[in-house]
């Protein structure tokens, strides 16, 4: 067995595809939870050692519910050419589709996207079978983020390609029936590896951090901290020519994977939150990664909530970190995302600050409260992926779904929380343990009533 931390516990592999129907179900299952939610992993082939955790082979795990009943379990390795071992580097450049596929999941216009940063999408049918590569007819000629943002107004996609060689980033918008109707290259932007970004009402918002390319980094993902690397925030204005207007404002040093959430406040300023680490928070994240000699077999988090207020008409910064605890994956109610939003969710990982495990956190902007559900003794929840309650008048009414790793049990079971008060409502059991994993959404049944033309 490897002793690649991303290889081991939580994360070791699932070595087979199966399916399962009439899962049990424990308490009470909404009928309203009608769809399924998907999340995907990397997950390495039996036998197969990546040299970096993001190198595994993406494999999307499915949970089908209808009206109070969990239908079906399935879990598929996304067929991709990396899947059968095909080099991302060729003689004539990158191959964008040797893709991992092993970030994210999403549904856009009756389609279901498996993702990843380096390369172009990957189709999936409604049961998790591979369709193939999908460039959005033929108008992606770049790489897409595996952090894409649905305007909860308009239903646009907004996405975007990081490269670390010219054009450095490139912006584009798909509009509510999939088809690209933009694209730009977004000028003055370096090699700084950007992996998510955020999107308002009426700008976008990039993140340039400490971490860039770097030709000598051998594990395969060429990236590393640079104390040269300038850490920045670009606001773009939306619209066809909002790249010949991005601004940057340089802000402190540090890293940020995830966004939790962006606003305009009113005041010409724009807010923005997400987990961040300094340049040692880097060091241990990434030393896990890589499976680093002196590192735990649990990966350790110290990244902390930030905060940055951008005056843009003054161009001053305001920063702080507004929570001590390390979380990542932020979640919101994406009915919210690009508005000003009272409630964010996170997973919360062991720290020395009496908290010790890993749990579900739900913070309250407004009052500053944080409230947590404990996973429990070598439990770990996977990120918390909020669906709102039919006739919601409240921004959390609604649940949280997330798939949990039990080692002692050698278990996984979807755990149904009521995201007002993170009271467990019920548990779906799985036929097997899931592998920690990254990212999934929740698609309705009415996403996908109609095929993808």
């Amino acid at each position: 067995m490897s002793n690649k931390p991303y290889l081991t516990g939580h994360y070791t592999p699932v070595t087979d595809e199966v399916t399962a129907t009439e899962l049990t179900v424990e308490g009470h299952l909404p009928a309203e939870l009608t769809g399924r939610l998907l999340r995907n992993s990397h997950n390495p082939k039996p036998g197969v050692t990546p040299s970096h955790w993001f190198k595994g082979s993406g494999m999307v795990h499915g949970i089908r519910l209808r009206e109070g009943r969990a239908e079906w379990y399935r879990n598929r390795w996304v067929h991709t050419p990396a899947l059968d071992g095909r080099p991302y580097m060729t003689e004539r450049g990158p191959d964008l589709t040797a893709s991992t596929a092993g970030t994210h999941v999403i549904e856009h216009a009756g389609r279901l996207l498996a993702l990843c940063e380096a390369n172009v999408p990957f189709e999936l049918t409604r049961d998790l079978e591979t369709v193939g590569a999908y460039d959005f007819n033929g108008k992606l000629r770049t790489a897409m983020t595996a952090h894409p943002k649905e305007d909860p107004v308009t239903g646009e996609l907004h996405f975007f390609a990081s490269s670390p060689f010219p054009p450095f980033l490139t912006y584009h918008v798909a509009d509510s029936q999939g088809e690209i109707v933009h694209s730009a290259e977004v000028p003055g932007a370096t090699a700084s590896l950007k992996h998510d970004f955020a999107l308002t009402r009426r700008h976008v918002v990039f993140v340039e951090g400490n971490v860039t390319f770097d030709p000598a980094e051998t594990s395969g993902i060429p990236y590393a901290w640079s104390d040269q690397q300038p850490a920045r925030i670009g606001v773009m204005p939306r619209g066809g020519d909002g790249a010949r207007h991005v601004r940057w404002f340089s802000i402190e040093p540090g890293n940020m994977l995830h966004v939790s959430n962006a606003y305009e406040d009113g005041q010409d300023r724009i807010v923005l939150e997400g987990p961040t680490v300094d340049r040692e928070g880097f060091r241990l994240s990434w030393n896990w990664w890589v499976g680093a000699p002196g590192r735990g077999s649990e990966p350790v988090s110290r990244s902390y909530t930030r905060r940055w207020v951008v005056d843009t008409t003054t161009g001053s910064v305001d920063e702080q970190i507004i929570d001590d605890l390390p979380v990542e994956f932020p979640t919101l109610n994406e009915q919210y995302l690009g508005a000003e939003n009272r409630y964010q969710y996170a997973i919360a990982f062991p720290d020395d600050n009496g908290f010790g495990g890993y749990g579900i956190v739900k913070y309250d902007r407004t009052t500053g409260a944080r409230r947590i559900h404990q996973a429990g003794d070598a439990r770990m929840p996977g990120e918390a992926v909020f669906v709102p309650a039919a006739g919601a008048t409240r921004e959390d009414d609604g649940y949280l779904l997330t798939v949990l790793s039990d080692l002692k049990q050698d278990a996984s079971q979807l755990l149904v929380l009521d995201a007002s008060g993170l009271e467990q409502i019920a548990t779906v059991h799985l036929p097997h343990r899931v592998n920690a994993g990254l990212h999934g959404s929740w698609i309705p049944d009415t996403a996908l009533e109609e095929p993808a033309g």
